[in-house]
């Protein structure tokens, strides 16, 4: 008789993000105490897009509870790539002002590369600029994207185990499919990438120990293509709640899991704020 699968270990980045806060919380108050000006992250909103103002807006009340500021910069939908690019440039030049964040995506009309290469790269708590992705990519010092980020805090946090390990990561984009691939490869990881055009991605996930869903489609990832055992990051998120990876299906498979929502998404912002305290904490130093 065949011994029935245990049920996978949900990774739970809701609490691990909350203890993070906690921790922020603290670190932000000893700024405060010794004197220093409260952290302050500026959030760049271009456009009316309904989705975008409400995650800037979650932004904001994430800052608000551990104690730092969020300064709410708005500009219409007419704004050129000039425009933006001068308006990053008073935020770099403002001492008071630690973190940056431009919220993607900006219309059209936008250069938008342009506008994140112009963001400080000590103030680059989004992890946005090619230098940071360049300096994380050789293991150098820089602020890695915040969903990257929160996929390996939270890795650690289970103590999933990587070195030597087989990751494949589904998706390709600069924020994310990218970075986390190299972050894994400094993990001595083995990683494969994949992406729309890869043959037979089926059987290429099949060999991943670590499975990293992130390529901007509901359900996509299906349980059948999972090895036995194998670790879930779904770090997608689309209309009704859906990840990137059919949660149930994958489930019967997995080892490890993390829900949609309340898995990787809280990790991205707790990573924001953990950057931006940070810039605060070295500027004080610098003084």
């Amino acid at each position: 008789m065949t011994e029935k699968k245990e049920d996978p270990i949900l990774m739970d980045g809701k609490t691990v993000a909350a203890q993070i806060r906690e921790e922020l919380k603290v670190r932000v108050a000893r700024l405060i105490d010794g004197g220093n000006p409260t952290p302050i992250l500026a959030t760049i909103l271009v456009g009316d897009d309904p989705a975008s103002a409400t995650y800037v807006k979650m932004k904001g009340k994430a800052c608000e509870s551990i104690g730092i500021e969020s300064q709410k910069i708005e500009m219409p939908e007419s704004t050129t790539t000039v425009e933006l690019l001068s308006k990053i440039e008073d935020c770099n030049s403002d001492p008071n002002v630690h973190g940056i964040l431009l919220q993607h995506p900006v219309p059209s009309q936008i250069d938008e590369r342009l506008a994140f290469d112009t963001i400080s790269p000590e103030k680059d708590a989004d992890g946005v600029t090619t230098l940071g992705f360049g300096r994380i990519s050789f293991g150098q010092s820089a602020y890695p994207c915040c969903t990257p980020a929160g996929i390996l805090r939270l890795l650690d946090d289970y103590q999933v185990p990587l070195e030597g390990k087989h990751a494949v990561v589904v998706g390709r984009s600069p924020i994310l499919g990218r970075p986390v691939a190299m972050m894994l490869l400094h993990r001595n990881c083995t990683v494969t990438i994949c992406h729309s055009r890869t043959q037979d991605l089926p059987s290429v996930v099949s060999y991943g120990d670590i499975v990293v869903a992130a390529v901007g489609r509901p359900n996509f990832i299906q349980g059948d293509w999972i090895k036995e055992g194998a670790v879930i990051m779904d770090a997608g998120y689309n209309p009704g709640n859906v990840g990137d990876a059919d949660f149930d299906a994958c489930s019967k498979k997995a080892s490890y899991i993390t829900p949609v929502p309340g898995g990787v998404g809280p990790m991205t912002i707790a990573m924001l704020l953990e950057h931006t305290v940070q810039a605060a904490e070295k500027a004080a130093r610098s003084q």
